[in-house]
């Protein structure tokens, strides 16, 4: 969409059309910031001229803090920036007019053209008047429950937004709000999902895929990891040195797994489950490639254990292939998106053979076919595994 060259009168049939555009004519949209930036367009088609706007969402990701929408003349897509938990203690924050909001502030308005005897001192102001913005206000954006959001908008006009202007701005406000809050749950549902059971599990949960025993059978490389000595740990150390030493710990093995393209279904206790559909052709050596960017991040984090007089993290992990029954397991009430299966059983009897072998990481024959020639194994023989009448034949990979 175009916006008019000249936007200097409101028309108020035209500012109910954006209000009946917003109401009607979105439930199609997925994303709120798609929505936003077309919502700014609109406003300048009809006579409101708006030059800058925002929406600061507090969303409570395990990572962020919220997400500040940011939408500037001539932009065709609005541009997102997550906003970290230190924000708050931050200048850019502190006493900012998104932060009177926060606070209670009813409405926020700043004339930025006034005297400057009679400014408000935040670096906003100043980022705003630089811009050559006249006129700035932000409100509240009211969520169910008592969740408060803001919205801000500014001008170039000379004088600023005037009366008819911030009438139509603030008979907005109730159906952005209804607008953004449908958006930020169908956001936040996928987040969670993503969060506690992976990226694949969390799309096929949204696609209804929540009858217990519902499944599919997935050819995937199974990787079963644990950490040594936890028990001494968690009895000997600080609890919240403990819970310290395990974030660490899954940031070392999980990045890289997530980086080359693995699932993590499960984190139990001191261990974790993550597998490579073989779906992806390069999947067993994706696998590798994360075992050993797991195992230079280990490495570093035990020098840095070793600076505070801590002991090396040891650790063990089981690899193996084959087909694995993928979906939902559990009471009638609480189900867990997890995979099962005598793959699954051997990595996990892999795992605990490593302590016995002395090796960090143990791979089936199986699994080595898979990656013959491209990586260094070291064969340690046909080894007996609790659950299985055959001895199976084992490599350890050093990389």
């Amino acid at each position: 969409m175009n916006a008019p060259s000249d936007t200097d009168s409101a028309s108020p049939q035209a500012a109910r059309d954006v209000v009946r555009w917003l109401t009607n004519e979105t439930r199609d949209e997925r994303f709120i910031d798609n929505i936003f930036a077309e919502l700014c367009v609109r406003l300048q088609q009809a006579g409101i001229p708006v030059k800058r706007a925002t929406m600061n969402l507090l969303i409570h990701h395990p990572q962020w803090l919220g997400a500040r929408i940011n939408w500037s003349n001539g932009m065709r897509e609005a541009a997102i920036t997550r906003v970290d938990y230190d924000v708050q203690e931050r200048s850019e924050y502190i006493g900012s007019p998104v932060y009177e909001v926060h606070q209670g502030a009813a409405e926020v308005r700043e004339r930025l053209d006034q005297d400057p005897s009679q400014r408000r001192k935040h670096a906003l102001y100043d980022e705003l008047r630089a811009l050559g913005m006249t006129d700035y206000v932000a409100w509240p954006l009211y969520h169910t429950l008592g969740k408060r959001h803001a919205v801000t908008f500014a001008t170039d006009r000379a004088g600023g937004f005037d009366d008819a202007h911030v009438a139509a701005l603030s008979s907005l406000l109730p159906v952005l709000a209804l607008v953004s809050e449908i958006r930020m749950k169908n956001r936040l549902a996928r987040t969670l999902l993503e969060t506690y059971v992976g990226t694949h599990a969390g799309e096929l949960i949204l696609a209804g895929a929540t009858r217990r025993g519902s499944g599919t059978t997935v050819r995937a490389a199974i990787m079963i990891c644990d950490l040594r000595d936890f028990t001494r740990i968690s009895d000997n150390w600080p609890r919240d040195d403990v819970i310290d030493l395990l974030n660490d710990y899954f940031d070392a093995m999980s990045e890289p797994i997530v980086r080359h393209g693995g699932e993590i279904l499960k984190f139990i206790g001191d261990g974790l489950l993550a597998i490579f559909p073989l779906s992806d052709p390069k999947a067993c050596a994706n696998l590798l490639k994360a075992v050993s960017e797991a195992r230079e991040a280990m490495a570093a984090l035990s020098e840095k254990n070793s600076m505070m007089g801590r002991a090396p993290m040891n650790y063990g992990i089981g690899v193996h292939v084959g087909d694995v029954m993928y979906g939902n397991i559990g009471s009638r009430s609480r189900l867990d998106f997890t995979v099962i299966g005598p793959a699954v059983n051997m990595a996990s009897r892999l795992e605990t053979l490593t302590k016995q072998l002395k090796r960090t990481v143990l791979l089936s024959r199986a699994f080595a076919d898979f990656v013959d020639g491209e990586f260094k194994l070291e064969h340690v023989g046909e080894h007996p595994v609790r659950g299985f009448s055959e001895p199976i034949e084992l490599f350890a990979f050093n990389g």
